[in-house]
């Protein structure tokens, strides 16, 4: 597991403000949000993360039957907080066998939904077709959230992207199968607003998909 920050749209180094620079930067993408070190899945791990969040933390809440709280990450620093947040779930697929899913919150331009997207960034763009009617809708906090497929994507997962709250959201689905979850009517939580049955998450083992 990585120990110290990198790029949130590369994942090369990043170099820390310092005497030159009141920013983090990266050679190849310039000032950047530093995508931390990703957590392994603990209540106390996503307690950590959530207080510093700047923009929602999504889950599936309930998580589907059998699914499992399986890892977060977040970009940004001490000073500006969470700017974009990851969490992963994973479990049994809709077809049968095993899937994947994370769900991204972020900034416009952080870059890192597009990153585990595998397409080009910072941001969905000419990747959806938002003049035409979304293929799949969320509950978001609450809220009908419309999801549109995202485009040239590699071939082993489902990327759907909209927004929630001012800001982008991104789920990607592994593989690509799975992701006809998407189209049960997810319920999505911000777990900045959720309560004491947060202890209650059930942990499974480290997604190596949020460490990608």
């Amino acid at each position: 597991m990585r120990g110290e920050p990198s790029c949130p749209k590369c994942g090369g180094r990043v170099r820390a403000p310092g005497l030159f620079a009141d920013t983090w930067q990266c050679s190849a993408h310039g000032v950047v949000h530093p995508l931390q070190p990703v957590l392994p899945p603990s209540v106390e791990a996503l307690s950590v993360a959530v207080s510093r969040a700047e923009v929602p933390v999504w889950m599936p809440w309930p998580l589907p039957v059998g699914w499992l709280f399986s890892g977060i990450a977040y970009a940004g620093d001490d000073r500006s907080g969470g700017r974009a947040t990851a969490v992963a779930c994973s479990g049994p697929g809709p077809l049968g066998g095993f899937g994947e899913l994370l769900l991204v919150a972020e900034e416009l331009g952080v870059g890192l939904g597009a990153r585990y997207a595998g397409i080009d960034g910072p941001d969905p763009g000419a990747h959806i077709a938002m003049e035409k009617p979304p293929q799949t809708k969320v509950l978001a906090a609450g809220r009908p959230t419309p999801l549109w497929h995202v485009t040239g994507t590699p071939a082993d997962r489902a990327v759907f992207a909209g927004e929630a709250r001012g800001l982008w959201l991104w789920a990607i689905v592994w593989p690509e199968q799975s992701g006809l979850l998407m189209y049960d009517e997810l319920v999505l939580t911000d777990l900045r607003d959720a309560g004491a049955e947060v202890e209650l998450l059930p942990c499974g083992a480290l997604s190596p998909r949020i460490l990608s």
